[in-house]
């Protein structure tokens, strides 16, 4: 099945958000995760399953700046 990540169409497998943090080699509690404009709760990662077409966005944490 075919999603958007961050923008780009990409080709996978399906499953769940966290299978795909999985594959992508994320750790999950570096990033968050928002799906058709939703944000997916840490706890819920493992029972958000992806659709066709799902607009995906990771949003990573990071340090710096003033």
């Amino acid at each position: 099945m075919q999603v958007k990540i961050n923008g780009k169409a990409e080709e996978i497998s399906g499953g769940t958000v966290l299978t795909l943090l999985q594959a992508k080699k994320i750790e999950p509690q570096m990033v968050a995760v928002e799906v058709n404009d939703t944000m997916v709760d840490r706890e819920h990662l493992a029972t958000t399953h992806l659709n066709d077409g799902d607009r995906v966005e990771f949003l990573f944490y990071m340090g710096g700046g003033r």
